[in-house]
């Protein structure tokens, strides 16, 4: 993961997000969107990268490229609600942690204290990380996918919170 840098989306990321998402195995896109796609429809980009007061949105990049994003929306069940995708090959080596502890520690800096996700039940990874990141976590199985809500402080080792590097540089 050396050079990978997580920075705030932008609206110049339209193309890159776009490409990030057709590169995206059909399974991936299924798992994150719960459904598949063919092509990245526009109004679900501008979606990924819509930030204000009630949304948030980062990308990780390699050289340019996007490899994964993550975005949070305050409200719902949770103070902020969360979602990550990582690109299928660079998937288990650690970057959907850091996006995570890094979209966290925004949004703990702006007063949340609880995060929820839903997740689909057959995304063991991501159940993997949840249980990692929130042992304490609330998990509700409904119609298949596992409803989650969590305290922000227990990913607090996930967040480069003790470094002298900025919290968005991997």
């Amino acid at each position: 993961m050396q050079g990978t840098q997580i920075r705030p989306a932008r609206p110049d990321d339209d193309e890159r997000v776009r490409s990030f998402l057709a590169g995206l195995s059909l399974h991936t896109r299924t798992l994150r969107f719960f459904t598949g796609f063919s092509r990245p429809a526009a109004s679900l980009v501008r979606t990924l990268l819509a930030v204000d007061d009630r949304r948030d949105a980062l990308v990780a990049t390699l050289d340019g490229e996007v490899i994964g994003h993550a975005m949070s929306y305050r409200g719902g069940t949770a103070d902020v609600e969360i979602a990550v995708v990582v690109t299928d090959r660079w998937q288990g080596h650690g970057l959907g942690p850091r996006l995570v502890g890094a979209l966290l520690l925004r949004a703990a800096g702006r007063g949340a204290t609880t995060v929820g996700m839903d997740v689909m039940g057959e995304n063991r990874r991501a159940l993997r990380m949840v249980r990692r990141l929130w042992p304490d976590a609330t998990m509700t199985v409904v119609s298949g996918v596992v409803e989650v809500t969590a305290v922000i402080d227990r990913a607090a080792p996930f967040a480069e919170q003790g470094s002298a590097a900025s919290p968005l540089t991997v």
